[in-house]
């Protein structure tokens, strides 16, 4: 396996993050993480957080942006992203008002408006998934599809979710394959076995994430991104028993 380098999303330790976003980045950092995909700064200013990235020696890979910011306010966006040495930005959720074909249509137009504007500032733009956009519009293609196949492959790529996709029924092996060159991120998560499909700890659920790894060189994955959206244990347990999982499968790791 090469060394494709790990990330955290920050949504896991949310509120660690309220409480002491200086001190959870530290601890982000102790863990071993490499680098950081962020949502929202905390009580820090953009400013502050790069320099305290630059003393950590952590990269920051994207951060998670709403489709009303990407509308309404994409400069400031972009300006954040630069100063934060960030390459992507992430598009992470859409609200259920928006989740029908005319919604999906108008997503679509302000996807690929801004993915152009990112572009041309040296930054990407990335959708990402949850199991509703595996869902079939009345045309029989899923909203995820429809996103993928009607905005320009140059001006949106995709930050698979692999539990969301195991969730929706999908195998996220393929998914990563089938769109090669096109998810430079993948959340990285695993499910409990049990009625539940409780979020898990990598390599305690039924997600075959071995098989994802092994295909991220070849599909082109730029970045691992550790997320678990609710823990059983503390957030930061929970982190810790996952990186331990990705140092048995990633060499690199194990050396930082």
């Amino acid at each position: 396996m090469s060394h494709i380098p790990v990330a955290v999303q920050m949504y896991t330790l949310r509120e660690e993050s309220h409480q002491d976003f200086e001190g959870t980045l530290r601890k982000v950092a102790e863990l071993g993480f490499e680098g950081v995909e962020f949502a929202g700064y905390g009580d820090l200013t953009v400013k502050e957080v790069r320099t305290l990235l630059d003393e950590l020696g952590l990269q920051a890979v994207s951060s998670h942006v709403g489709i009303e910011e990407l509308e309404n306010d994409l400069q400031k966006v972009i300006e954040d992203q630069k100063s934060l040495g960030s390459k992507f930005i992430v598009c992470p959720y859409v609200g259920e008002e928006l989740r029908n074909e005319k919604g999906y249509r108008n997503i679509i137009s302000i996807l690929d408006e801004a993915g152009a504007r990112c572009r041309k500032e040296g930054l990407t733009l990335c959708y990402h998934n949850h199991d509703f956009e595996l869902e079939q519009l009345p045309d029989g293609r899923t909203a995820l599809e429809t996103i993928l196949s009607e905005t320009h492959e140059v001006n949106v790529q995709a930050e698979l979710d692999i539990y969301w996709l195991k969730k929706a029924g999908e195998n996220p092996v393929e998914w990563i394959q089938r769109h090669k060159n096109r998810v430079p991120l993948v959340h990285l998560k695993d499910m409990t076995t049990d009625s539940e499909q409780f979020f898990a700890e990598l390599g305690t659920g039924g997600v075959d994430i071995e098989a994802v790894l092994d295909t991220g060189e070849d599909a082109g994955v730029k970045w691992w991104i550790v997320e678990q959206d609710v823990s059983r244990l503390t957030p930061l347990e929970s982190l810790e028993i996952s990186l331990k999982y990705l140092k048995t499968k990633l060499p690199h790791l194990s050396k930082i």
